[in-house]
């Protein structure tokens, strides 16, 4: 590639640059506001770069770009392009999930709470995000006890008799027909206030006003009216008290603390919404080398906030960074203005010191978990050469042969990464060899593999036994990676002859160059770790092979005839009612309908086989 006569005829537009290496790979996807000075700065031999991306430009063998109007127009065209390609050399987030919302329907005429994933502009109320998901749920039970709202999701368009939560005055009961007036609606309306004053944190207007209610009410004599709201005033109090208020004068943010150290960073965050933390979410990002702190701080928040989220209009950053064409995209995003705030110094600087505390403890709390203990033991009993940190593993699935597949799933940091499962359709392998199987799964999983270190399992975990664990070492010959193997095998009547060990079950391991495997005691949780990971490549290889067996199952023998498409399918199972009808039917009138010929007809005929004519 004449990557020199490329750079000259790239263009003095904003948009966004892909380096790739080999096999196509793509590795580090940018953005500019000049695209041709922007890649000429990787390749000129006077380029100050950092560590990582001078490492990054040895394996550079081709680019590509695409341009935008815009430096705003790049940077989503980037997060987009990162989020679904998860280039090695860009910061990636191992987190795919939308975060939990309540949603207020304010917008129906008898409105009710739901938790939600997704943001509509659709004239409802959204809170959040709740990060872990615990408070919030919590919330909700204390508003069902609370608060006499619906929380059903039924169609209120047609009145039907009250369920239990009337009967036990946890709801007003909008569905029947006798509690519709107007007085009720207003009643009804007056509660959903209450509840957006609780869940916003405006503790100031929720009491002023219940506490008015009760006045008013005990003055009218409406003593049980007044008792109910004394009870919420001081259920309200007793939850208020658990809540972890900063001071309302904050308003709502989102605060981001950092740590790092030798390459690798913890990153926490804290949700603030009218000066109530609401929610928290931290990230332990790796093989960031000596990258900048603006740079990391930026790539941080395209990922982050790429997903569908409630915006606040501030975000405290540990930096002094002008992050200008991030917060037009916040901005733009929110319908309102985004800013980035340096917390240093500022009133933030309280909130800003919470956040980077937790980000050093999370640090370390990745750095010395349980979980490497355990992987320690199982580095010492299987005799490894280094703690598996991150462990693949293997299996297959099929019947007799028919619909094979394989399953490769990877754990890692104490969890399973789904972004790093991959499933294969066996396609060298004909007839029963499970041996064969497993030699095919391991020889393309890590010929995909062998580009990108940064996917490189430290042990690759086979389920079966020596047999299984031969094919898988056959296969990996031609690669010379630096990953470890081993078979995990069922329990079976059988243990190493030793003298007080009673006859049991036990696991074992299988090893290269061990003639004998090494016994997994039960209980241990080192045995109950490579347990859980078999079980998982177990359990993902078995659902792939039912699917594909389902959707075989399903398939018409029609879908399989040359000339019969959709719509003749339809016309020829809607006049005959079944296969077998059609089975049964002679050529000639199977002809004779709208659209069909002789031809395709005695096709049909020969394909689906012949039936006794009726």
């Amino acid at each position: 590639m004449d990557l020199p006569g490329k750079l000259q005829q790239a263009p003095s537009s904003p948009g966004i640059y892909i380096m790739k290496g080999a096999k196509e790979k793509i590795i580090y996807v940018g953005k500019a506001k000049n695209l041709r000075n922007r890649l000429r700065s990787y390749f000129q031999k006077s380029a100050s770069l950092d560590e990582r991306k001078s490492k990054m430009v040895v394996e550079i063998r081709d680019f590509e770009y695409i341009v935008a109007n815009n430096e705003l127009e790049a940077l989503v065209l980037e997060a987009n392009f990162i989020k679904r390609v998860r280039p090695k050399y860009n910061i990636i987030l191992r987190d795919d999930k939308n975060y939990p919302y309540l949603k207020l329907t304010v917008n129906e005429q008898w409105p009710r709470l739901e938790v939600v994933r997704r943001i509509v502009k659709d004239g409802a109320l959204y809170f959040g995000p709740y990060v872990p998901a615990g408070s919030m749920w919590e919330m909700l039970k204390f508003i069902r006890r609370n608060f006499p709202m619906r929380l059903c999701r039924y169609n209120l368009e047609k009145p039907f008799r009250p369920c239990v939560q009337y009967q036990m005055g946890r709801c007003l009961a909008p569905c029947a027909e006798s509690l519709r007036t107007e007085v009720d609606r207003e009643k009804y309306l007056d509660i959903i206030d209450q509840v957006r004053s609780f869940i916003s944190g405006d503790r100031k207007e929720l009491l002023a006003s219940l506490h008015s209610r009760m006045q008013r009410h005990s003055e009218n004599q409406q003593y049980e009216e007044a008792a109910a709201i004394r009870d919420r005033l001081s259920a309200l109090e007793k939850a208020w008290e658990s809540q972890r208020a900063i001071t309302p004068e904050l308003g709502d943010m989102d605060v981001i603390g950092l740590y790092r150290e030798n390459g690798e960073a913890s990153i926490f965050m804290l949700f603030i919404r009218n000066g109530t933390i609401i929610g928290q979410k931290d990230f332990f990002l790796k093989d960031l080398g000596d990258m900048d702190i603006t740079e990391l701080m930026a790539g941080f928040i395209e990922q982050f906030y790429s997903k569908d989220m409630l915006l606040p209009p501030k975000i405290i950053i540990p930096v002094a960074a002008r992050l200008t064409t991030q917060g037009e995209w916040l901005s733009q995003r929110r319908g309102g203005a985004v800013r980035f705030v340096h917390g240093k110094g500022g009133p933030g600087s309280k909130v800003l010191k919470m956040a980077d505390e937790n980000a050093f403890y999370s640090f370390n709390k990745h750095k010395e978990t349980r979980a490497d203990e355990t992987l320690l033991r199982i580095k010492t009993l299987l005799g490894l050469s280094r703690i598996p940190h991150k462990v693949g593993a293997v299996d297959i699935s099929n019947i007799s042969g028919s619909e094979a597949v394989g399953a490769f799933i990877l754990y890692e940091d104490g969890r399973f990464m789904k972004d790093g499962y991959r499933l294969f359709k066996i396609k060298t392998v004909k007839g029963i060899d499970d041996f064969a199987m497993i030699g095919e799964v391991v020889g393309r999983y890590l010929k995909n593999i062998q580009d990108s270190d940064d996917g490189l399992p430290d042990l690759i975990l086979i389920d079966g036994g020596k047999g299984q664990l031969m094919a898988a070492l056959n296969a990996m010959k031609q690669f010379d990676l630096p990953v470890e193997m081993a078979a995990i095998a069922k329990a079976r009547d059988e243990v190493p002859r030793r003298k007080s060990v009673i006859r049991r079950e036990f696991e074992r391991v299988y090893l290269p160059g061990k003639k004998e495997p090494v016994y997994l005691e039960p209980l241990q949780p080192s045995t109950h770790l490579l347990q859980k990971i078999r079980d998982e490549v177990h359990r993902a290889a078995i659902t792939y092979h039912r699917k594909l067996r389902s959707k075989r199952t399903l398939e018409s023998p029609l879908e399989k005839v040359k000339g019969i498409g959709k719509t003749r399918r339809l016309l020829l199972l809607k006049h005959f009612g079944s296969i077998d009808g059609i089975r049964k039917a002679p050529v000639d009138e199977i002809a004779s309908l709208k659209g069909m010929n002789k031809k395709v007809a005695g096709d049909l005929k020969k394909s689906i086989g012949p039936g006794t004519a009726a």
